[in-house]
């Protein structure tokens, strides 16, 4: 079967309504955030920003219940590999196996396989699968290939990684994030991966399609975390790729707006802090600015918005009129600075509770 495209285009920022600053649309449960201790927590979660975010989570309330859901749209085969990026940078980090450096892989990789390959001319070159890392996606692809769905799969990796979360991915369906490439005639597309690791996003994008993501269900626990949240976050993550491709699947936005929802901004003085937002962004025709990502977010969707201290002037800013804005330092550079900035935000769920 053929699967559908999801395409995102620009659309005016913040078509999603206003409601009153603190209050939430007569749509929200009135569930009540608990205390640190016993809080239920739901991050929707992309690859290198989120998982900072949610080391600093940990530490901020190391008793609360955390549910991850996990962006799937960037993942891809690679040497008949199942490789899913983002929901490795998670374990890894929380799991004290990531390489700190990057971002992302295991510490101490080597690359020996990848060296081997190469020789042999077989591809692509252009992303870098460490020895370490290899075991994990080998294992991974023999599940799957056994007929264990991604969900009971990423269970089982997390036994080893022990990532004090529950780590679920968006859907157990394939999904994957394409580029429509600007400067092509024929509106060709390449995969996410090969525009962000092989182009460096230099090519321009026109727009971004879910191949798969309108038929795709939320996989089995997701719904039931978002709708058993005290507070939903949407940590330092891509917004486009990241964040839009995990409410892209059906019925995850609509229980995510049903909560309160407390957003941490990428954008800090009008540029991303890790990463290539900014060239996300432009493709949506959303400007490079932490007013304009909460407007694009949308009023319907979040209660709360912590910018950083340089981008102030959002507090005020009438297109984030009806969400709850707050300026701290949001720079991740080290545990202490994590840690501050998910207690901001948790502070935040806590005061905007219904």
């Amino acid at each position: 079967m053929t699967a559908k495209l999801t395409l995102f285009a620009a659309e005016p920022a913040g078509s999603g309504g206003v409601r009153a600053a603190g209050a939430g649309p007569a749509s929200r449960s009135p569930a009540v955030v608990a205390r640190l201790a016993g809080m239920r927590i739901t991050v929707l979660a992309g690859g290198v920003g989120a998982a900072r975010f949610l080391r600093g989570l940990a530490a901020a309330a190391p008793d609360a219940q955390v549910t991850v859901i996990g962006n799937t749209g960037d993942d891809i085969t690679l040497f008949g590999l199942h490789v899913s990026p983002d929901l490795d940078t998670v374990m890894y980090t929380l799991g004290g196996g990531i390489d700190e450096e990057q971002g992302w892989g295991r510490a101490g990789d080597t690359h020996a396989v990848l060296a081997e390959l190469s020789a042999y001319g077989a591809g692509p070159d252009w992303f870098s699968l460490g020895d370490r890392d290899l075991a994990t996606h080998l294992h991974r692809t023999s599940m799957l290939g056994a007929g264990l769905p991604l969900s009971a799969v990423t269970r089982i990796l997390c036994q080893r990684w022990r990532p004090g979360v529950t780590l679920l991915p968006m859907t157990d369906d394939p999904v994957e994030t394409h580029v429509i490439l600007r400067d092509s005639e024929d509106e060709r597309t390449v995969h996410f991966q090969e525009w962000w690791v092989r182009l460096h996003a230099e090519v321009p994008a026109a727009g971004f399609v879910l191949a798969g993501a309108a038929e795709a269900s939320p996989a089995p626990g997701v719904l039931a975390a978002i709708e058993a949240a005290d507070v939903v976050v949407l940590p330092p993550s891509n917004p486009v790729v990241s964040i839009g491709t995990i409410l892209a699947v059906p019925g995850i936005e609509d229980a995510v707006r049903r909560k309160t929802v407390i957003g941490v901004s990428p954008i800090i003085g009008g540029a991303p802090v890790r990463g290539m937002a900014d060239k996300c962004l432009a493709a949506i025709g959303v400007p490079a600015t932490a007013a304009a990502v909460g407007a694009h977010y949308g009023a319907e969707l979040l209660t709360g918005w912590l910018v950083d201290e340089r981008d102030k002037e959002a507090v005020d800013a009438p297109e984030l009129a009806g969400i709850t804005v707050r300026a701290i330092p949001l720079y991740m550079t080290d545990l202490p600075a994590s840690t501050a900035i998910a207690r901001a935000a948790l502070d935040l769920a806590r005061e905007l509770r219904p």
